[in-house]
């Protein structure tokens, strides 16, 4: 056998060692992108904007660099849905904090109640107001209460808002640790990748002197 069809067969050898395994550690539709944009016509594919992801155009590549620029477009992809995922985090948290402000506000009009105040005692101006603020500020449409029932299952509703948020939000914990695991796993596979694809090439010129 010819250096040169040795050269080829070592590191085409290597090309589908890679992507075997690049096909068992992502999923289906990351083998069947690649099947299709390398294997079924290079020069008429692309991988599509994904998420706000730029589109990777595959005309042209080699099997080597087309790996590359998915599994770059992947890292991007989980590094984007992570950043949404923080943003809504926040978010939540911002609202949970505005609907805290509101309920310590209701209980402080409702500390203010004389001990004998009966369920229709009235609230006053300027405690409507106080509340008005802290409502509009956690961007509740509920009217105002206008007397002691009201406020007090007022606070009732607003302390269900804030359990319902609180517990949403250990499952935004909980993908948001995912989506960094994962984020964290592409970039450490790319890293990979790169380094196999470079120490193949060394071998291959070792071999060639």
């Amino acid at each position: 056998m010819s250096m040169k069809k040795k050269i080829l067969s070592v590191g085409g050898v290597f090309i589908v060692g890679v992507l075997a395994g690049s096909a068992l550690m992502y999923n289906n539709s990351f083998y069947h992108t690649i099947n299709d944009a390398l294997g079924k016509g290079a020069t008429q594919n692309s991988i599509g904007n994904v998420g706000g992801v730029e589109t990777i155009n595959v005309n042209g590549m080699d099997l080597e660099t087309a790996m590359k620029a998915v599994q770059e477009q992947r890292a991007q992809l989980l590094e984007k849905q992570l950043q949404d995922q923080i943003a809504a985090v926040q978010a939540r948290n911002d609202q949970i904090a505005k609907l805290n402000n509101y309920q310590y506000k209701l209980g402080e009009v409702k500390a203010g109640f004389p001990a004998d105040a009966k369920s229709d005692y009235l609230i006053n101006d300027n405690q409507k107001e106080t509340l008005r603020i802290a409502r509009d500020e956690a961007g509740i449409t509920a009217e105002l209460p206008v007397n002691k029932g009201e406020l007090e299952a007022l606070v009732s509703q607003v302390k269900g808002q804030i359990d319902a948020l609180s517990n949403s939000q250990q499952m935004d914990m909980l993908r948001l640790q995912s989506l960094s695991n994962k984020r964290n796993e592409a970039f450490e596979t790319m890293t990979n990748f790169i380094k196999k694809m470079q120490d193949s090439r060394s071998s291959i010129i070792g071999n060639m002197r």
